[in-house]
């Protein structure tokens, strides 16, 4: 009987691994960030457990999304010459006019196991009408996949829905719009039961619409009293509903699958980036500009309705769970692991909470020589994963003690910005140059190398 339950168990937790063979979106599926299979490998370098390492041509700081044999990447590539981006704090990155010269807009196919370039389609092309900061780039956004259509966006360009073989089906422009201080645009979009939902926050016309994904046709949209954010919307299937998620300057706002305001939560940082995500029956939601006093953290309870702010002196009520005036971090967005919160800020600090309550383990603990994160950290085989963007990765284990187990580092070349996918036992790490794909040696005449 003991035997039987154990090779049930192992049964089950081999189809749940390979079924998170496809990283449908931004941080994979429910956007959580977290690998199923024990087997993603803790050590790595620019050599080692390296599987295959494809270089890329032009900028995007969008994540790789991945369904079947099938690895997705977004691109620009530019005809003249570009200023290389900087690592370090974002000031001084302004550039308030857009380049002249021809770019294009280009969707690219990897084959998962070789990273062997199976298509590559050209979607756009022509100067830029907007500019962007230094460190950013016109290919920001990570496109989202489903079982029969890739859909990218491009912010102030269009959406761009393809077959996985890269026949375009369908197309809608975006209007270029003012950002804030120009820095562009980056809000990845969202997918749930055919609707492909488009968060655009910008300085003219801020809107939040929904688009039929066989045909590109708007099912629906509202506008939004907001100016420019970055924070990507996430759907968060509670049980009783289904609700639309939106992080803004003003407010965090929740909308039904049609649209419908449910619920707002004002007193945010004047710049809103993380991604909303959801565990222990909670939703977490953050913004936490570095310029700014109010860096808050919110955990939130389903069911809400109406205006849940806090007043003055609260740090919780009927539906705010906990709260934290100062726990967010700005650019990288926080991670759900065994009942646990990993908050990774941006100058290489580490904060790690009880879920449901608040409660800190442990409290910015320094990773040496960490400095300057955007990626958002993952997690997998009892591990937690936060790569900075010089493509040092430092590996914690998970728990209430903060331990450092290794540093893996990649090439002097690879600046990491983007977000990296997990693929069963591989791991994905797109930099300013190339794609890894990491992964064990395999034996016994497996693949890998």
């Amino acid at each position: 009987m003991a035997v039987a339950l154990a090779m049930g168990c192992l049964f089950f937790a081999a189809v749940e691994a390979w079924a998170q063979t496809n990283w449908p979106q931004f941080r994979g599926p429910n956007a959580a960030g977290i690998g199923l299979d024990a087997r993603l490998p803790a050590r790595w370098s620019a050599t080692e457990n390296v599987e295959w390492k494809t270089d890329l041509a032009g900028r995007s700081w969008s994540s790789p999304v991945i369904w079947g044999n099938r690895v997705f990447l977004t691109t620009v590539v530019t005809t003249g010459e570009s200023e290389p981006p900087k690592k370090g704090l974002y000031f001084g990155g302004e550039r308030p006019e857009p380049s002249k010269a021809e770019h294009l807009w280009k969707v690219i196919c990897l084959e998962l196991g070789t990273g062997r370039v199976e298509w590559e389609k050209v979607v756009h092309r022509a100067a830029p009408q907007t500019p962007i900061h230094l460190k950013s780039s016109y290919g920001a956004e990570t496109p989202v996949v489903d079982g029969e259509r890739l859909y990218a966006h491009f912010g102030g360009v269009g959406i761009f829905a393809l077959s996985h073989e890269g026949r375009e089906i369908w197309s809608h422009p975006l209007p270029a719009r003012k950002t804030r201080y120009g820095w562009g645009s980056a809000i990845s979009p969202a997918l749930h039961q055919g609707q492909l939902l488009v968060q655009d926050d910008n300085d003219e016309k801020s809107e939040l619409t929904a688009f039929d994904v066989r045909t590109g046709t708007q099912r629906w949209r509202v506008d939004r009293d907001e100016k420019s954010n970055w924070a990507t919307p996430f759907v968060w299937d509670n049980g009783p509903r289904v609700e639309l998620i939106t992080s803004g300057t003003r407010a965090v706002r929740s909308y039904d699958l049609q649209g419908k305001l449910l619920w707002s939560l004002s007193g945010m940082s004047s710049i809103a980036i993380p991604t909303p995500h959801s565990g222990s029956g909670l939703l977490f939601v953050s913004s936490g500009y570095v310029g700014d006093k109010l860096r808050p953290f919110y955990a939130i309870r389903p069911g809400a309705t109406g205006d849940i702010s806090l007043k003055p002196g609260e740090a919780s009520n009927s539906f705010i769970a906990w709260s934290d005036p100062v726990g967010a971090s700005y650019n990288p967005s926080s991670l759900y692991h065994d009942g646990r919160i990993y908050v990774l800020f941006d100058r290489g600090l580490v904060t790690c909470r009880d879920a449901r309550t608040g409660k800190v383990a442990y409290d910015r603990e320094r990773l040496p020589d960490g400095f300057a994160f955007t990626a958002s950290p993952w997690a997998a085989g009892g591990n937690i994963y936060c790569l900075n963007e010089d493509g040092a990765c430092f590996v914690l284990r998970a728990g209430d003690k903060f331990e450092i187990q290794h540093i893996n580092k990649l090439a002097e070349d690879d600046m990491c910005m983007a977000t990296p996918a997990i693929a069963g036992d591989r791991l994905l790490i797109r930099t300013a140059a190339r794609v890894y794909s990491i992964r064990k040696k395999q034996t016994g005449g497996g693949g890998g190398s």
